[in-house]
């Protein structure tokens, strides 16, 4: 072999099995965003759980010739792919984080002030106004559907109803999902003040009843036989939501339950946020309708605060005891982050008024309101 020949050989490799004369502009421009988002997540702590896989996932899989979102030769899916077939593709992740959040949940809030689902439903407004909003911006009602829930501040519930109706859209509704889940300290208190007098953020609630430990035990029984035989498509999520919360309540599964709250939760977090992330590749992200989404997801999670504030207010309007207007922001389902918001923000206008018990009531509304919502959609689209 000669050394022309030689040179020639080591410029094809170098053309064809090499990732620098193959880098786009546009996976640039992806790998810059995937900074962003782990910088968000390590320097300002914002759902660094998520983030920070989701950041990595973009990163890596944005060089080009990478071996991770593709197939083999032989058809079977790449590491990667692998993760978001099995994981996401077939639902198994977002149901198997409800079965975690189950275990995590203590009902007694909800449960010592009932009133509060209404709450949770009120605070649902944004999902509609918004599924019906974005139809008018070329997206298909499926599509649609699955923007919409992102207001609902729902993580696994965003990607869950993505996944079934429009999973090209995937990457951007879960990033906007757990962004503004993220941000909900920054959003939420502007809304919050603006929607409330001084007085009204003053409103001491009185404090919670025991709740005992067979009504913990019924209630993910109970409420499991009237969500899924109203909406029989959410079975998937709240029937994994209510055994979690079984398994905790029942006091006789302890290792389950704790392997569901740990172990199990850490392992489908790092695969879903992975998975996530991977599907962000340049050439599906930077296109007109993901920019659209983050701007629908804004003004979504916006509208669903506002919903659920307003809600308390229509309620205070028949209840002899008032509730303070601030717990309504918690309707959304980021939980505990906007209860602590209504907390933070109660005691700005009282040191010594108390709301994050009374604000869970409606926080764990809004998870079972948003898993609702979306299983509305499946059964209206699927």
């Amino acid at each position: 072999m000669t050394w022309d020949q030689v040179l020639e050989l080591i410029k094809g490799i170098l053309l064809t099995q090499t990732g620098i004369p193959n880098l786009s502009i546009g996976q640039v421009i992806m790998i810059l965003i995937s900074f962003f988002f782990l910088y968000l997540a390590v320097a300002k702590e914002y759902e660094p759980l998520l983030l920070v896989p989701i950041g990595f996932g973009i990163f890596l899989v944005n060089f080009p010739l990478v071996p991770l979102m593709g197939f083999t030769e032989h058809g079977d899916p790449e590491l990667i792919r692998a993760f978001y077939k099995y994981g996401v593709q077939w639902e198994i992740i977002p149901c198997l984080i409800f079965l975690g959040l189950g275990a995590m949940t203590d009902f007694g809030p909800l449960i010592a002030n009932p009133k509060t689902l209404i709450i949770g439903a009120g605070a649902q407004l944004g999902v509609f106004i918004t599924y019906c909003g974005t139809l008018f911006f070329g997206f298909t009602l499926k599509e649609a559907a699955s923007v919409g829930i992102i207001g609902g501040a729902d993580g696994p519930t965003t990607i869950y109803l993505t996944a079934m109706l429009a999973p090209h859209l995937l990457g951007p509704n879960a990033l906007a999902a757990y962004s503004y889940m993220a941000m909900v300290p920054l959003i939420q208190p502007p809304i919050m003040r603006l929607m409330t007098t001084p007085e009204q953020r003053q409103i001491k609630m009185r404090q919670l009843r025991p709740v005992s430990a067979k009504e913990k035990l019924l209630f993910p029984l109970i409420a499991s036989i009237f969500i899924i035989l109203l909406i029989p498509a959410v079975a998937p999520l709240m029937g994994m939501f209510m055994f979690g919360n079984f398994m905790r309540e029942c006091g006789v599964v302890k290792r389950l339950s704790d392997t569901a709250q740990n172990a199990m939760m850490n392992i489908v977090t790092i695969l879903l946020g992975l998975s996530v992330g991977a599907t962000m590749q340049a050439d599906v992200f930077l296109s007109w309708k993901p920019m659209l989404i983050f701007g629908f997801g804004l003004l979504d999670f916006i509208i669903c605060t506002f919903g659920g504030i307003l809600t308390v207010h229509i309620m205070n309007l028949f209840l002899k005891e008032k509730m303070n207007p601030l717990i309504g922001s918690a309707g959304v389902s980021a939980v505990p982050m906007a209860a602590r918001v209504s907390q933070v923000e109660g005691q700005k206008a009282d040191p010594d008024n108390w709301l994050i018990m009374h604000a869970m009531g409606p926080n764990l509304a809004g998870v079972i309101g948003s898993a609702s919502a979306a299983g509305m959609f499946i059964a209206m689209f699927k």
